[in-house]
């Protein structure tokens, strides 16, 4: 059975809501920031850090992509999608749009797959300040809140 884990864009977030360009961008800038730190380190660090192509379908155009493995032994793929939905507000009782960033593991997904995917997903959660539900339900604030 497959999971999910969702980057909720939240009204603290830096952004309220994101597209699939949005995302690769973050992404982008994620393989940036690693093959830097190989630089500084003197090896390939980012092949290791984002071991995925990046390969979209015309059938998901605009609403996902995923992520193929480089190495099929160790890494085979997952999916990154956006969406919103309309959640109400537990203070006011009112309903808002609230978009999200869900990141998908299918069935035949690998451990390390579930593993690159909760470092992608903190990451996103971080960079936009948002709201991350693990895969395992768990909930993680990149948000101020208040106390």
């Amino acid at each position: 059975m497959s999971q999910s884990a969702y980057i909720r864009l939240v009204k603290e977030s830096t952004v309220t809501s994101a597209d699939l360009d949005d995302v690769k961008q973050k992404l982008d800038h994620y393989i940036s920031m690693t093959s830097k730190t190989g630089q500084q380190l003197g090896w390939n660090y980012a092949e290791a850090a984002f071991p995925y192509t990046i390969v979209e379908k015309p059938e998901g155009k605009g609403k996902w992509f995923y992520l193929k493995g480089n190495n099929p032994e160790l890494y085979k793929y997952m999916i990154v999608g956006v969406g919103s939905e309309t959640v109400t507000v537990e203070e006011s009782g009112q309903e808002r749009e609230e978009h999200y960033i869900q990141v998908v593991l299918p069935d035949g997904a690998t451990h390390g797959d579930k593993s690159k995917a909760n470092e992608f997903c903190k990451y996103l959660a971080k960079a936009y300040q948002a709201k991350l539900q693990l895969f395992n339900g768990r909930t993680m604030y990149y948000y101020p809140r208040k106390p």
